[in-house]
């Protein structure tokens, strides 16, 4: 019995503490949890405060967005200019404008360059000058020059000769000489007679002048005073004992139009008694300019000015005529074209209904009956034939005939067919009518106006 009670209360013994085991056990997974809960609650807050911003954060983000706003708007009020002179109105007035200056320019240089040819072409040389080689030996000296094309018609000129004459006592001794001038034309084409004449022959005499020349007298005396004051300049060579004399031959003479009348050749002839002697000889020929041509030479900057304004101006005032009337008969092509596009074509009109499918006309009925399937249970359509309809409207006819005799018990009278009436309607299908006979139809339609007359005239007797 002892050992029995021992044995109890050492089972009670670890009982409890097992159950004191397990109630720590509890407590410490209580107090673990308690622990976790505290810090997924403390993790929660820090995360939520972490996503969700402050007030100074939102803030900052407001300010942000609108400075991007400011900016936004300062940059497109900045390029408002740009897209204005970047449209296509501006590109159109840019291209214009610059079309507009090119022509401008080019017209203004070809302006210059016309006056300038109009001026060495209206406005001659003012001056002329050529030497004349004199020819001694037997006769007179004599010599030619070339003039060229120097000279212009309707031009008034004034022509003298400049004689470098040497104070030899045989010049001195000639005392006044004669001095023959001819302005000669130039050579024409010779025929077969004038080929055996010399070229001088065949050139003909424009103008002719004499005029007679001296040297200036000096006595002696004073011929020696003046070598010897100018004695160390003859000793040095700058200066000699020579003079020249310079005689007026033509004043204001003019050639009529024409390259013939025009002379390109001088020719001269010194008559003297003495045998004299010559350093040089030489012709000058100075224009007298009136009118439009002394305007263009001595105001040159503002004839040229005045001219190539009105060269530019007429020349402007074409190419703008010339650009109306090609951009008109462009314009003009294109709305020719664009009526072309917009005229209405003509849509072949579709038959009505009515047209379509008229029961009362056979002409257009098949010879043989169809019928089509329908979808579902319905009745299948059934489209009859020319001599099926032909057989309907004969048999409807004899229906009403008969009823008409067995209700008023008279027989029916015989009666032309009317020509004129119309038949029976009759519905069908319709097709080419290929296969179909002319005298089949015209029969059916014959049986059909009969009965319609009969029908018609028995209610009369009635």
């Amino acid at each position: 019995m002892p050992v029995c009670r021992r044995s109890a209360a050492a089972g009670s013994e670890k009982r409890g503490a097992r159950s004191e085991e397990r109630e720590a056990r509890s407590e410490k997974r209580e107090a673990s949890l308690a622990a976790a809960g505290g810090n997924k609650a403390d993790g929660a807050d820090s995360i939520q405060s972490l996503a969700t911003p402050t007030r100074s954060q939102d803030d900052l983000m407001e300010i942000l967005e609108q400075g991007k706003a400011a900016i936004t708007k300062t940059w497109d009020i900045a390029l408002v200019p740009f897209h204005a002179v970047l449209s296509k109105p501006a590109q159109k007035a840019y291209l214009g404008t610059f079309l507009l200056a090119t022509t401008s320019l080019f017209l203004l240089v070809l302006s210059t360059i016309a006056y300038a040819l109009f001026y060495f072409n209206y406005v001659p040389q003012v001056s002329v000058e050529r030497t004349i080689h004199l020819q001694f030996g037997d006769g007179h000296p004599n010599g030619v020059a070339t003039l060229g094309s120097s000279l212009a018609a309707l031009q008034a000129y004034q022509v003298s000769l400049l004689l470098h004459l040497p104070r030899t006592p045989n010049n001195q001794a000639a005392g006044n000489f004669m001095l023959d001038l001819s302005l000669l034309s130039p050579a024409k084409v010779p025929s077969t007679a004038e080929k055996l004449l010399p070229e001088s022959a065949r050139k003909q005499r424009l103008a002719h002048s004499r005029r007679p020349a001296i040297l200036t007298y000096a006595s002696p005396l004073i011929d020696t005073a003046s070598t010897l004051t100018g004695l160390p300049w003859y000793v040095l060579g700058w200066k000699t004992e020579s003079e020249v004399v310079e005689v007026s031959m033509f004043e204001g003479v003019e050639f009529p139009k024409g390259w013939t009348n025009v002379p390109q050749e001088v020719k001269l002839v010194v008559e003297a008694t003495e045998k004299m002697q010559f350093y040089e000889v030489g012709i000058r020929i100075f224009a007298k300019f009136g009118g439009l041509r002394w305007i263009m030479y001595h105001h040159r900057i503002l004839s040229y000015l005045i001219f190539t304004t009105m060269f530019w101006s007429s020349s402007m005032f074409s190419a703008l005529v010339a650009w109306l009337v090609l951009s008109s008969y462009i314009a003009s092509d294109a709305t020719e074209v664009k009526k072309e596009d917009q005229t209405p074509r003509k849509i072949k009109a579709e038959p009505s209904e009515s047209e379509r499918y008229e029961p009362s006309l056979t002409e257009g009925l098949s010879d043989t009956s169809r019928t089509f399937p329908t979808l579902g249970r319905h009745i299948p359509l059934h489209f009859a034939g020319r001599e099926e309809s032909a057989r309907r409207g004969s048999n409807e006819g004899e229906k009403q005939v008969d009823e008409v005799i067995q209700s008023t018990g008279l027989q029916p009278l015989i009666a032309e067919a009317d020509d004129e009436d119309e038949g029976i309607e009759i519905s069908g299908f319709r097709d080419s009518g290929i296969g179909t006979s002319l005298d089949e139809i015209q029969r059916g339609r014959v049986q059909r106006r009969k009965k319609h007359s009969l029908v018609a005239k028995l209610p009369e007797e009635l």
